[in-house]
């Protein structure tokens, strides 16, 4: 359903990004943050979802900043190499990327942000800087970006077995972030990666899935007013 197209970012640099639109006019806009993996088969799998779901859909691929055209898979090589490229692009260049595709989607109505893993801590920073609705999946980073405040509404998802986010890091959200919704599922990290069956957990994902569909719907196509 989606392509490749280039994306003019605010570094006067040009990157990579997947975008699908839906059938019929658009409900809104959904800017995609990657996990660490870049913007793979997965997750440009689930950009092409919310386009099914009636969304227009993009995810910049954050890693052209560095390297173009990075696909890494979810063995310890990919681990390691999606964390270095993470942290040599840095929240503040990805955040600057989503801005961007926000821009670049601007005419299909409101735009929000849903993250996953690394790109987690991003929706929760497009919800704070940006003012984006946002969905963050697992941000195993939002910790240290919890003392600045939202200026659109958030949700979280987060696995009650993720030994990277553990429940005293979940009971912080709640106790920083009251008016956002916190979700805690029966399951591990990186849940709803459905192409990786040591995370994958089904149940989880598709209830985050009808919680995340539900919330942009709301907040993107009025019902927030």
């Amino acid at each position: 359903m989606g392509q490749w197209i280039q994306l003019n970012t605010s570094r006067m640099q040009c990157i990579a990004a997947w975008l699908a639109r839906p059938a019929g006019t658009p409900i809104g806009g959904v800017v995609v943050a990657q996990e660490i993996f870049g913007v793979n088969a997965h997750m440009r799998s689930v950009v092409d979802r919310f386009a099914e779901a009636g969304f227009t859909a993009i995810a910049p691929a954050f890693f052209d900043h560095v390297e173009s055209g990075v696909e890494l898979g979810y063995d310890a090589e990919g681990f390691r190499c999606g964390r270095a490229l993470a942290g040599e692009v840095g929240l503040e260049l990805a955040l600057a990327d989503v801005a961007s595709a926000a821009e670049s989607i601007a005419s299909s109505g409101r735009i929000g942000c849903v993250g996953y893993c690394w790109g987690g801590t991003v929706a929760l920073l497009a919800a704070t800087r940006l003012g984006l609705p946002a969905v963050s999946y697992y941000g195993a980073r939002n910790v240290a970006c919890l003392d600045e405040r939202p200026q659109a509404p958030l949700m979280f998802h987060f696995g009650a077995n993720d030994e990277s986010i553990p429940p005293e890091a979940i009971e912080r959200h709640r106790a920083a972030l009251p008016e956002a919704e916190v979700h805690v599922y029966p399951a591990g990290h990186a849940f709803n990666r459905d192409v990786d069956p040591a995370a994958w957990h089904a149940p989880s994902a598709r209830l985050a899935y009808e919680r995340t569909l539900a919330f942009l719907h709301f907040h993107l196509a009025g019902g927030a007013e």
